[in-house]
């Protein structure tokens, strides 16, 4: 799980507006005007390799697990939360003329979202699953129904009545056993991502004995439907590290060991081929990938490996019939699509079947007994191609908006010609559709329902290009309503993301509605370390090119504010988790062209964490980011890093997020960095640090619950354009 995954796109407050009040030099919100701010004890610490010594004031403020769970604290971790408690109180002080904003923005926001609410259902193995929310409930509730939707309601978890009495509750891994009689789930109860898994027979509602501690959560059924393989994790770095089969009513250590990766830089995994013929392990790397696969009707049988492991050699695979498809970028950097028998399964029984394009990336599959559908990715959009292979002939689905994203949704059936999938834009609502391969008919089965209305006809998206300092054509993809004027007293946030392939597509947030209302425009800047522009894009934003990521922010941040979109003034930023690195080295470089900046989770101690391989996600990574063991990558790292590079200047106001449970990027990262800005910093900008002490990487666990956090940072926005009814305290 890469340091990722707090995306929460950018969503905002609603009130219908005529237009902004601007808020005049005198009125902006200083620093001194509140009380004074926490002051960090210093206790020097000297970390030194390669000769070169750093020094580092706040090393302390790292706590263990145990620490942070302990029932008696000793000394130094009730010194560290007591730092975090009182950050949190001046951060809540100085956001006090807020409350009744931040109140607002909580109802408007959940205001929006359809309370009581349904997924589209989906049919697997005569039975129709589905997802559905009651008014009231912060949490799923997930259900069947047997041959029709008209029949009874089976509800295979309620997970409003699993969360009582707990601060967080996370549900995942949900795995019916071929016979339909049994449930296998994981529950996380802390936020560390560390499930154990329960299964519950599904004709009489019991929950079993049967427990599996300290794992990924998920896994599957072999064809027996008494013998399930799971994943466990390393218990200090977090890595999953050995793969168990174990077989009802035994206990589990009793479970054998199927599978043990002795190289910390992969994850590891087990699932089941579509065609539920094949149990699957999958370990990748950065750079790498691995499979080995068993008859799901032998579940006690050895595991083959699939194809020889090798450096730089990443590829999937999916089951179909007597054969495997491949997507592999063997000879292509793009990837291509290969086939094998599935009992000659080694690269020299690969054959071609789509080659490799320099202009396409091929990003997945989708297989039926007539169709391939083939997800792609071309000028920073994804397409969709359908290839019938009966005959032969292929076709794109055509979509009308500048940008979008459209990507296939759940089709757990082979024999059928109807696809599922998503589509969405910065001004359409989420919607499911079904499309016929046959007669390339389309029918809208859901479409996510804005309570109060929203007309896409309002809105206008933009799709323009900033030219970055080496002459690369950045894309960014702009929303705004019809009536906003571009203009140097515009706001506008520009987010990104720019880290471990992962692309920033333009989704559509009901919540951004109210701040494109207010006149704001927001923006994605689509930077290389994502691959919306091909495989070539990701590699020239990691390792030692990874400054493009930064100079590709700053260069689009300029091009907006030199073509009159906005000015530095009422230019905001916004980043999480290694988009928060993003934040912390863009504030160090260029902070003049920022008024306010948002870094959620962000990874910002880059050399530290990646010299300390017991820290959760470090070895996975070191071919994302370096390994600073090797004296270039150490150097080339510390160049950049935002915690190590904080010196003395302005730095724009800031509000800073961090959870105490974070195993992503764990929380001391933030909190030194804010003591470290404090020290240095020659400001009087607000600079705020905000700590869910129950939380981790994602915040809050509950539907709505969440939006709470996302409204102070919405506040911190609006507070910092004028936009709060009461002027902040001790302004003129």
């Amino acid at each position: 799980m890469k340091r990722f995954l707090y995306i929460t796109f950018v969503a905002f407050l609603t009130t219908a507006s005529a237009g902004l009040a601007q808020v005049t030099d005198t009125q902006k919100p200083r620093a001194s005007s509140y009380p004074e701010a926490p002051d960090a004890m210093q206790k020097d610490s000297i970390l030194t390799i390669h000769g070169d010594s750093r020094t580092d004031p706040y090393f302390w403020m790292r706590l263990s697990d145990e620490q942070k769970m302990a029932e008696d604290p000793d000394a130094q971790t009730q010194k560290v939360l007591e730092y975090l408690k009182a950050e949190n109180a001046y951060t809540k002080t100085v956001m006090k003329d807020t409350d009744s904003l931040q109140k607002e923005l909580f109802e408007e926001i959940v205001g929006r979202i359809k309370k009581t609410d349904e997924s589209v259902p989906y049919f697997k193995n005569g039975y129709w699953y589905y997802t559905r929310y009651e008014k009231g409930g912060e949490y799923p509730i997930y259900a069947r129904k047997k041959g029709s939707m008209e029949a009874e309601e089976e509800i295979l978890l309620n997970v409003n009545e699993m969360a009582e009495g707990h601060d967080y509750f996370s549900v995942t891994g949900l795995e019916v056993s071929p016979n339909n009689n049994l449930l296998a789930f994981g529950v996380d109860t802390l936020s560390r991502r560390i499930y154990h898994i329960k299964f519950k027979n599904l004709e009489t509602g019991e929950i079993l004995n049967d427990v599996l501690e300290n794992t990924t959560g998920g896994g599957a059924w072999a064809n027996d439907n008494e013998t399930y393989f799971y994943t466990t994790k390393n218990k200090v770095s977090l890595l999953s590290e050995k793969i168990f089969r174990h077989k009802l009513g035994e206990p589990n250590k009793q479970d054998d060991l199927v599978y043990q990766e002795e190289d910390p830089s992969f994850y590891i995994g087990v699932y089941k081929s579509k065609s539920d013929e094949f149990i699957i392990i999958g370990t990748s790397s950065t750079v790498s990938n691995d499979y080995y696969v068993l008859d799901a009707n032998d579940p006690t049988g050895e595991f083959r490996q699939f194809a020889s492991r090798e450096r730089d050699h990443e590829y999937t695979i999916h089951h179909f019939k007597d054969k495997f498809y491949v997507v592999t970028n063997w000879d292509a950097k793009n990837f291509r699509l290969m086939e094998t028998p599935e009992n000659a399964t080694s690269k020299e029984n690969w054959k071609q079947v789509i080659p490799h394009r320099e202009d396409v990336l091929l990003t997945g599959i989708e297989i039926f007994n007539d169709h391939l559908v083939v997800s792609e990715r071309s000028n920073a959009l994804t397409q969709l191609r359908i290839m019938n292979q009966k005959n032969g002939e292929e076709h794109y689905l055509e979509f009308d908006e500048p940008a979008y994203v459209a990507y296939t949704s759940v089709n757990p059936e082979f024999n059928t010609d109807k696809l599922r999938y998503i589509y969405s834009s910065l001004t359409t609502p989420m919607s499911t559709i079904e499309y016929d391969m046959e007669t390339k008919a389309k029918k809208v089965l859901k479409q996510e329902e804005i309570i109060g209305g929203h007309d896409p006809g309002e809105y206008v998206t933009e799709r323009i290009f900033a030219e970055a300092r080496d002459g690369t054509k950045i894309p960014l993809t702009l929303v705004y309503k019809k009536s906003t004027e571009k203009s140097k007293e515009t706001p506008l946030l520009l987010y990104a993301y720019g880290s471990y392939g992962s692309s920033m597509d333009p989704w559509f947030r009901s919540d951004r509605l109210s701040l494109l209302d207010r006149g704001f425009i927001f923006a994605i800047a689509h930077i290389r370390g994502g691959q919306e522009m091909g495989r070539e894009w990701y590699e020239a934003g990691k390792m030692f090119n990874k400054k493009n990521t930064f100079t590709d922010f700053v260069d689009s941040a300029e091009y907006l504010i030199d073509n009159n979109y906005t000015s530095a003034d009422h230019l905001y930023a916004m980043g999480g988790s290694a988009g928060g690195l993003l934040m912390g080295a863009v504030v160090n470089m260029a902070p003049e062209n920022f008024n306010g900046v948002i870094a959620a989770v962000p990874f910002v101690d880059v050399v530290s964490t990646m010299l300390d391989e017991s820290i959760p996600l470090t070895t996975n990574e070191f071919d994302e980011w370096g390994n600073p063991k090797n004296k270039d990558s150490y150097e080339y790292m510390l160049s950049y890093s935002p915690y190590d590079n904080v010196t003395a200047q302005d730095y724009p106001n800031m509000l800073v997020t961090t959870g105490l449970f974070d195993s992503q990027v764990q929380y001391w990262e933030p909190a030194k960095w804010v003591a470290k800005l404090r020290d240095k910093k020659t400001d009087d900008n607000l600079l705020l640090l905000h700590t869910n002490m129950e939380a981790g990487h994602g915040g809050a666990s509950g539907r709505f619950e969440r939006y709470k956090e996302v409204a102070l940072e919405y506040a911190f926005l609006l507070k910092l354009e004028g936009l709060v009814p009461d002027k902040p305290a001790g302004t003129n």
